[in-house]
């Protein structure tokens, strides 16, 4: 089954018939929020509110541990995370989507694998490509389903947040090969690694990165809405093209 993962607003799918929502025990705390389920165009989906109801969870304080776990215990096994960023490549101005196949973690503190738990030994699992490419496939096929042109690769930068970044810690990422900047991006996609979870993001860039475009003398949180309205709004056939694909018979990932 597909479980998507990204803001409040993406419940509001045209073609979206929700069932009923379930707020799911884990053994690693609580989860953002309660589990939507529903038909998506007459298939089901379960949805995620990352930072919960009404975005009230800081990016630093999201229960990652939590929010995957629940979704792989109601038999969730393909993950798309929507996810907002803001552009660094040339190619990525505000409005731009991107599959990204590449990540570099700048986050701290946060809380990274289930291995603690589990009781047993340490398992080092093999991160080299973050994303699980069949879900990359089908994530690059549902936007050219719609037309939805978009960028195939990238590097996603996770940085810690909330704040957004100084003109100079994006040009030290630009330098690290950083195409895009986001605060969500990391532990979410190793903990699905852990959880044999076919997990990948689609990106959209809603703001020039600091020092950019017109971002260079500061970011306007008025842009960053009206962009992001746009683009939610074009990301609902996407999605709708997702649901639609088959997820009876998932390629795994190497998990604990």
């Amino acid at each position: 089954m597909l479980g998507i993962i990204g803001g409040s607003g993406l419940t509001k799918l045209p073609g979206l018939s929700i069932t009923h929502r379930q707020v799911i025990r884990t053994p690693f705390g609580e989860p953002s929020g309660p589990l939507t389920f529903g038909d998506l165009d007459g298939h089901p989906v379960v949805f995620m509110a990352r930072h919960g109801h009404g975005h009230t969870i800081p990016p630093h304080l999201v229960n990652y541990r939590a929010n995957l776990w629940a979704l792989r215990e109601q038999k969730v096994s393909h993950i798309v995370s929507v996810a907002t960023v803001g552009g660094i490549h040339p190619d990525l101005k505000p409005g731009d989507l991107c599959v990204p196949d590449q990540i570099i973690d700048y986050t701290h503190g946060r809380e990274t694998s289930f291995t603690e738990y589990n009781g047993k030994p340490v398992t080092h699992l093999d991160f080299t490509w973050p994303y699980c490419e069949a879900m990359r496939q089908r994530c690059m096929e549902a936007l050219r389903g719609v037309n939805e042109p978009f960028m195939s690769g990238g590097v996603y930068g996770a940085v810690q947040g909330p704040r957004l970044e100084t003109k100079a810690e994006i040009d030290r990422l630009a330098r690290d090969g950083v195409d895009m900047v986001g605060m969500t991006g990391m532990p979410e996609a190793y903990l699905a690694r852990e959880l044999g979870l076919c997990y990948a993001a689609i990106a959209a860039s809603v703001n020039w990165a600091a020092g950019r475009g017109d971002s260079a003398t500061g970011i306007s949180s008025a842009i960053i809405e009206a962009c992001l309205a746009d683009v939610v709004e074009r990301l609902r056939g996407v999605l709708i093209n997702l649901a639609r694909m088959n997820y009876a018979a998932p390629e795994p990932e190497s998990g604990l």
